[in-house]
């Protein structure tokens, strides 16, 4: 099958997403990820767009790529103004790269309202850049913006756009959907016009405003394209553009077209990509994206858990595994004896899905769901569970008591809020006090200060989320509370539960399944908590 050559964007088009930004070192640590995964290009950014950006190119040869080609991004030159002389074009060559991406206009509603220019000198634009940078032995990438609506519109001028840019010798034709609104037959029927005109390659930009970035990037390598640009995670513009964390392993394992350097060994890389780039974006990752989210190999009916537990293929298309993910099993009302049985595989644990300890841990799942518990996205305090029924459980400490004060006066500008903890831990009594900026993070430090001294790796513990839901409102204040809280030791996440009419009871509880889990983890592990 033909090679797709992978375009990454991410660092230009993906930081025009909203809330998307990335530091400069944190846009040279996004190209050496990107170039060990086995992408073709990376286009750094926009050459006469920001200081950062220009930083990034004069940057980015300090580092040791070893597959990847650099590419900046800019425009055509400005409408009846010498090439040599656009300040655009300029920066495009200051940035020095080996790789030169532009766009032009291909729809002659831009040409006439954007441009302000004719239909001839848009053509003259385009040729004489691409011309412009071959003279001095770029590969052209030429982006022909808006092109789909351009082709609807008039399809011979846009044509004659992407004949204007082959002539002049461009080394690849991508038309983009750059208003994201084009259907996946429209895609096809028009890459497969282009395929029989043109000898240079073609490839393609979309968008993803129909929720068919995906789609209509697969029906253009379909009908003949030969590279698609995207972005990691579908960072973009609007509602994003086309997401290679889909587009790549759909490309792979689906379509059987090579398109990264080390094929599906690379693959297996492609949830940590995602997640890497979500951490440096600052961007918490969407749990249901395809191949890399929590949900995506997540099963909670019993009988697909159980359909899973004999064959996979059952209900998953591909195996995690191949693209770095996980099997997740979910615990729920509607979990059979099969998710407590896998639960409790996957803590090591002996058990037989026939056994009592399984009858048990689901009454005892029943009777805790009753009272508001929601374990689905609580499966640390879930793994508890199950030790504490299996008897396989060690408490680490035992609370004797605990107390919060809120206190506000007209002295103080904002409240005040101290906690005291009084543990038992290894026979010895830690009684502490912590001030906090509310009563649940005061009490999280009360917590630490006891149990620090005899498990020091607690400090490595930070919460990462908090997140309170009320069960019954009509009972309004005195309604039963649920809070979620989501912990990390910085190598691993995990969260923990906790049900009470009282915030502060419901959290407490919470932060002790947390502190409790990691403590688990590290005895799982072999790793000695006590100081030495």
């Amino acid at each position: 099958m033909k090679r797709i050559a992978i375009y990454d964007t991410t660092l230009r088009d993906g930081t025009q997403g909203e809330g998307i930004s990335f530091s400069n070192s944190g846009k040279l640590r996004v190209a050496e990820r990107l170039d060990a995964f086995g992408v073709d290009y990376i286009e750094g950014g926009y050459a006469a767009s920001n200081p950062r950006d220009m930083a990034f190119f004069k940057d980015v040869k300090k580092l040791n790529l070893t597959h990847a080609k650099v590419a900046a991004f800019g425009s055509t030159r400005r409408a009846n103004i010498a090439v040599g002389e656009d300040p655009g074009v300029r920066a495009l060559m200051e940035a020095d790269t080996p790789v030169v991406t532009f766009f032009g206009k291909s729809w002659k509603l831009h040409v006439r309202d954007v441009l302000r220019t004719t239909p001839e000198e848009n053509l003259a634009m385009i040729a004489d850049t691409v011309r412009y940078f071959k003279e001095r032995d770029k590969e052209v990438i030429y982006d022909a913006e808006h092109f789909f609506d351009g082709y609807k519109d008039d399809p011979d001028y846009a044509i004659a756009t992407l004949r204007a840019a082959a002539e002049a010798g461009a080394d690849m034709l991508v038309p983009c959907d750059t208003n994201g609104g084009t259907l996946p037959h429209e895609v096809h029927t028009i890459i497969t016009a282009l395929a029989g005109r043109f000898d240079t390659p073609l490839g393609i930009h979309t968008h993803n405003d129909c929720e068919l970035g995906v789609a209509n990037s697969l029906e253009a390598v379909r009908a003949g394209a030969v590279h698609v640009q995207g972005t990691i995670n579908g960072f973009g513009e609007r509602c994003g553009n086309a997401n290679l964390t889909a587009i790549i392993p759909n490309l792979l394992l689906k379509m059987k077209h090579p398109c990264l350097r080390d094929g599906e060994k690379s693959l297996r890389q492609l949830r940590d990509v995602s997640h890497f780039i979500n951490e440096l974006a600052n961007q918490r990752p969407w749990t249901k994206a395809a191949y890399v989210g929590d949900s995506a190999f997540a099963h909670k009916a019993g009988m697909h858990v159980d359909g899973v537990r004999k064959n996979p293929q059952s209900f998953e298309h591909v195996e995690p595994e191949c693209v770095g993910n996980k099997r997740r099993v979910l615990i729920s009302e509607l979990s059979g004896a099969s998710n407590v049985f896998l639960k409790a595989v996957e803590m090591n644990l002996q058990v037989d899905k026939s056994s009592p300890e399984v009858k048990e841990i689901l009454h005892e799942l029943e009777r805790l769901e009753k009272e508001g518990y929601e374990f689905e996205a609580a499966e640390a305090s879930f793994k508890l569970l199950i030790q504490k029924v299996l008897k396989a459980h060690r408490p680490f400490f035992a609370m004797e008591g605990f107390r919060v004060i809120v206190e506000k006066n007209g002295q103080l500008e904002d409240c005040r809020s101290e906690a005291t903890v009084k543990l038992r831990v290894e026979g010895d009594v830690e009684h502490t006090v912590a001030e906090g900026d509310g009563p649940v993070n005061a009490l999280d430090g009360a917590l630490r200060r006891a149990l620090t001294r005899f498990y020091p790796r607690i400090a490595d513990v930070f919460l990462t989320d908090f997140r309170v839901r009320i069960l019954d409102p009509e009972e309004h204040t005195a309604a039963k509370t649920r809070v979620l809280i989501e912990s990390s030791d910085g190598k691993q996440t995990w969260s923990t539960v906790g049900v009470s009419e009282n915030l502060i009871e419901a959290s407490w509880e919470a932060l002790v399944d947390s502190v409790e889990y990691k403590m688990f983890l590290d005895e799982q592990a072999g790793i000695e908590n006590a100081s030495s």
